[in-house]
Protein backbone atom coordinates (compact mmCIF):
# COMPACT_ATOMS: atom_id res chain seq x y z
CA UNK A 1 0.00 0.00 0.00
CA UNK A 2 2.96 2.58 1.10
CA UNK A 3 4.14 1.86 -2.38
CA UNK A 4 1.40 2.77 -4.22
CA UNK A 5 0.86 5.50 -2.79
CA UNK A 6 4.64 6.78 -3.33
CA UNK A 7 3.59 5.96 -6.82
CA UNK A 8 0.67 7.95 -6.96
CA UNK A 9 2.41 10.82 -5.30
CA UNK A 10 5.00 10.71 -7.89
CA UNK A 11 2.48 11.16 -10.49
CA UNK A 12 0.56 13.92 -9.14
CA UNK A 13 4.01 15.99 -9.11
CA UNK A 14 4.89 15.03 -12.67
CA UNK A 15 1.32 16.19 -13.77
CA UNK A 16 1.83 19.20 -11.67
CA UNK A 17 4.99 20.04 -13.17
CA UNK A 18 4.30 19.22 -16.89
CA UNK A 19 1.00 21.45 -16.48
CA UNK A 20 3.23 24.85 -15.53
CA UNK A 21 1.96 28.16 -17.01
CA UNK A 22 3.36 29.46 -20.41
CA UNK A 23 5.76 31.99 -20.42
CA UNK A 24 6.26 35.32 -22.20
CA UNK A 25 9.38 35.44 -24.95
CA UNK A 26 10.72 37.11 -28.05
CA UNK A 27 12.51 34.65 -30.86
CA UNK A 28 15.67 36.06 -31.21
CA UNK A 29 17.07 32.98 -33.53
CA UNK A 30 15.63 29.49 -35.33
CA UNK A 31 18.01 27.24 -36.05
CA UNK A 32 16.16 24.52 -38.08
CA UNK A 33 18.74 22.07 -38.98
CA UNK A 34 19.66 21.73 -34.99
CA UNK A 35 16.25 21.92 -34.24
CA UNK A 36 16.62 24.92 -31.57
CA UNK A 37 15.26 27.83 -31.23
CA UNK A 38 16.93 30.85 -29.06
CA UNK A 39 14.52 33.20 -26.86
CA UNK A 40 14.66 36.00 -24.81
CA UNK A 41 12.35 35.01 -21.90
CA UNK A 42 10.55 35.81 -18.81
CA UNK A 43 11.00 33.98 -15.54
CA UNK A 44 10.30 30.03 -15.72
CA UNK A 45 9.54 29.89 -11.85
CA UNK A 46 9.00 26.26 -12.19
CA UNK A 47 12.78 25.92 -12.61
CA UNK A 48 13.83 28.82 -10.36
CA UNK A 49 15.20 30.38 -13.78
CA UNK A 50 15.69 34.04 -14.35
CA UNK A 51 14.47 36.02 -16.92
CA UNK A 52 17.86 35.46 -19.56
CA UNK A 53 18.09 34.72 -23.44
CA UNK A 54 18.44 30.81 -23.99
CA UNK A 55 18.58 28.51 -26.43
CA UNK A 56 16.16 26.02 -26.37
CA UNK A 57 15.84 22.46 -28.07
CA UNK A 58 11.94 21.75 -30.07
CA UNK A 59 10.00 18.79 -28.93
CA UNK A 60 8.63 18.67 -32.54
CA UNK A 61 11.02 20.46 -35.42
CA UNK A 62 7.47 21.70 -37.23
CA UNK A 63 7.13 24.45 -34.17
CA UNK A 64 10.18 26.54 -35.72
CA UNK A 65 8.07 26.57 -39.22
CA UNK A 66 5.56 28.99 -37.52
CA UNK A 67 7.86 31.33 -35.55
CA UNK A 68 10.74 34.07 -36.73
CA UNK A 69 13.17 35.99 -35.88
CA UNK A 70 11.41 39.19 -33.49
CA UNK A 71 7.87 36.98 -32.75
CA UNK A 72 6.89 37.51 -29.76
CA UNK A 73 5.79 34.60 -27.92
CA UNK A 74 4.03 31.73 -25.11
CA UNK A 75 5.85 28.87 -24.72
CA UNK A 76 6.03 25.53 -22.24
CA UNK A 77 9.18 24.75 -21.39
CA UNK A 78 9.46 20.97 -19.83
CA UNK A 79 12.40 19.09 -19.08
CA UNK A 80 12.86 16.05 -21.07
CA UNK A 81 15.49 13.39 -20.73
CA UNK A 82 17.25 15.87 -18.12
CA UNK A 83 17.26 18.17 -21.68
CA UNK A 84 15.15 21.81 -21.19
CA UNK A 85 12.58 21.94 -24.50
CA UNK A 86 9.75 23.69 -25.93
CA UNK A 87 6.80 21.62 -26.01
CA UNK A 88 4.40 24.44 -26.72
CA UNK A 89 4.90 27.61 -28.71
CA UNK A 90 2.46 29.73 -30.17
CA UNK A 91 2.92 32.81 -31.40
CA UNK A 92 1.06 36.25 -30.25
CA UNK A 93 -0.52 39.07 -32.01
Amino acid sequence: MKRFLATVALLAVSAAASAQALVAGEVKKVDKPAGRITLKHAEIKAYDMPGMTGAYKVQDPSMLDKVQVGDHVQFQLDRLNSVYTITKIDVQK
